[in-house]
């Protein structure tokens, strides 16, 4: 293996191992955020948005 195949093996390695970090991140911090809002929704707190009496389109 020439030093140019190494290298560009080892980038897409490189490469590779830090998407999948950040699309485990991403999900781990959905979950998270996911049960702060369900928490939330328990507690009784309701979003802005969220206004009695309007109607929904």
């Amino acid at each position: 293996m020439s030093a140019h195949a190494l290298y560009v093996t080892a980038a897409y390695a490189i490469t590779a191992i830090v998407l999948a970090g950040l699309i485990g991140w991403i999900l781990l911090d959905q979950r998270a955020r996911k049960r702060e809002l369900a928490a939330l929704d328990a507690a009784g707190v309701r979003r802005r948005s969220d206004k009695a009496g309007t109607a929904k389109p």
